[in-house]
């Protein structure tokens, strides 16, 4: 009987031993990164069909289209190649673009959201209806996803699920926040959820006009950038036309001019971009 008992403080103190050393579970890893930065932007851009990788393929398709059909009219591989990168970047600029201008135009409408749904909760709806009658009272450009997330309620009946497929509709800081603040509200109960929502709803306005005066004086900076990036290709591509200068540019020499023009352009333009950027809220609460 002692040697079992020994057995057993035996065994107790390996798994006390064994308790310190064991490897914690591996956290859940976000999605984040650049195919999520990617998808989100395409979201906002209102393209929410198109992959990231579809987007990097029609890049590559329109460069390869590009670098053929200059190559031809100049006969210059090497100043067809520099179009072609430009015109890659084409696709990406025009979905920041897109995306950048929705984000502008809704951010004044999320106030009237908040509103909405601390109206509905202080009427006494429950949250899924309060959440569904934005899609009817709500502002318009922001009804459909709120009418989904409607129909997927009446389909399924999963509150959390049909949360997290608004959330990624909305590919939205604000969003985020609003979703998070009604699931925990769902799950824990409390009673000042409309005083949470009305104090966000006048964080937001405030928000988007200090936002909306620093993005009035920084567009002279933005489009000085643009402007400054412009101007050498434009006046490469009316070189172009000449075919003294297209030999020159075929040259060792003319490469090099062409490489180091590009890397100082796109370093010069990064850093006016960074210097001049207002910050961004990031989805934290994806």
């Amino acid at each position: 009987m002692e040697a079992w008992w020994g057995v057993v403080l035996g065994i107790g103190a390996y798994l006390v031993w064994w308790s310190f050393w064991a490897p914690s579970p591996a956290p859940e890893r976000r999605r984040e990164g650049w195919a999520a930065r990617t998808q989100d932007a395409l979201v906002r851009a209102g393209a929410p069909g198109v992959t990231p990788v579809a987007l990097v393929l029609t890049s590559i398709g329109l460069a390869v289209l590009a670098w053929i059909a200059i190559a031809g009219l100049t006969g210059s591989a090497v100043i067809g190649l520099c179009f072609a990168v430009i015109v890659a970047r084409g696709p990406f600029a025009l979905v920041a673009s897109r995306a950048r201008r929705r984000a502008v135009a809704t951010r004044d409408l999320w106030p009237d959201v908040v509103d909405t749904l601390a109206s509905g909760i202080r009427a006494g709806l429950s949250l899924p209806e309060a959440i569904s009658q934005v899609g009817t009272r709500g502002p318009d450009e922001l009804r459909e996803p709120f009418q989904r997330f409607a129909e997927d309620y009446r389909a399924s009946g999963r509150f959390a699920d049909c949360l997290d497929v608004l959330k990624a509709r909305l590919a939205d800081p604000v969003a985020d926040r609003t979703v998070e603040t009604l699931r925990l509200t769902r799950e824990v109960g409390g009673t000042d959820v409309g005083r949470v929502l009305r104090t966000l709803a006048a964080f937001l306005r405030d928000d988007a006009r200090l936002r909306g005066e620093l993005e009035a004086r920084q567009s002279w900076t933005v489009n000085a950038a643009r402007l400054a990036v412009a101007a050498p290709w434009i006046v490469l591509a009316l070189l172009a036309t000449q075919g003294a200068t297209t030999a020159a540019y075929d040259s060792p020499v003319g490469v090099a001019v062409l490489v180091g023009g590009g890397v100082c352009t796109v370093v010069a333009y990064r850093l006016m971009m960074r210097v001049g950027r207002l910050p961004q809220e990031s989805r934290v609460l994806r």
